[in-house]
C-alpha cells in the first residue's frame, strides 16, 4: 500500500471539516494556497513525525515541507536517505 494513503486520507477529512470538497493532487497547495489553516500544520506535523519518524525539533520547519503531498513524499524521503 502506498505510504501517502493515510496522508491523503489525513489531509482530505481536514479539508471537508473545513467543508472544503475540492479534489486535490499531489502537487496541490494546502497551507500557502489557504486551503488549509496554521492550527492544521500542528496536526499533520504529529502525523508525520508518528507515522515516518520525522523529527522536525532537529531537522528545522518551513511550512513549505509539507505544503503538498509531493512535498512530503520527499520530506519523508529525505528523513529514510539520512536515517
Amino acid at each position: 500500500m502506498d505510504e501517502m494513503a493515510e496522508v491523503r486520507e489525513f489531509l482530505r477529512k481536514l479539508l471537508l471539516s473545513k467543508g472544503d470538497r475540492q479534489p486535490f493532487a499531489d502537487t496541490s497547495s494546502f497551507f500557502l494556497s489557504g486551503r488549509l489553516a496554521s492550527i492544521d500544520v500542528v496536526e499533520l506535523v504529529v502525523l508525520l513525525e508518528k507515522k515516518f519518524g520525522i523529527d522536525f525539533g532537529e531537522i528545522g520547519f518551513d511550512e513549505s515541507q509539507i505544503d503538498s503531498i509531493e512535498a512530503i513524499q520527499s520530506l519523508v524521503q529525505a528523513t529514510k536517505d539520512a536515517a
